[in-house]
């Protein structure tokens, strides 16, 4: 097993993808009546002041496997942009508008980046160079 020394990017990136379901769940709470957006708004920019410095972080390791982590990160990213984009299709069917539909789509972005980054992460970090 690789025993090079990587940073906390899981734990990191569960620390955000746990504050973007608790804005999420704030918002959906709330709605239909107005929501106070102040909570949501800071807990998506924590979330994604924590997915900036996870990838920033995972970019400054040298000798990483970005090969590997782009093969499966793209298609993760594929498959994640397809349930984030149905996602908000169940927003705007619902007439949501205005303040919470800017935050929940921000926060479907951190979602459908950070997931693949996550996924990418773990297959790269196990990946054992071919010998030959």
């Amino acid at each position: 097993m690789n025993e090079q020394r990587l940073p906390p990017v899981t734990e990191l990136a569960m620390a955000s993808l746990a504050l973007i379901v608790a804005g999420g769940i704030y918002l959906s709470a709330h709605l239909p009546r107005p929501v106070p957006l102040t909570p949501a708004v800071v807990l998506l920019a924590l979330s994604a002041a924590v997915m900036s410095f996870n990838v920033f972080s995972l970019a400054r390791v040298s000798g990483f496997p970005w090969e590997r982590f782009f093969a499966v990160a793209r298609w993760a990213l594929l498959a994640y942009v397809v349930t984030a984009g149905l996602i908000e299709f169940v927003f705007l069917r619902n007439h949501l508008s205005g303040g919470p539909l800017v935050v929940l789509t921000l926060s479907l972005v951190v979602y459908a980046v950070h997931v693949p980054t996550l996924i990418g992460f773990t297959v790269a970090r196990y990946h054992e160079p071919d010998e030959s």
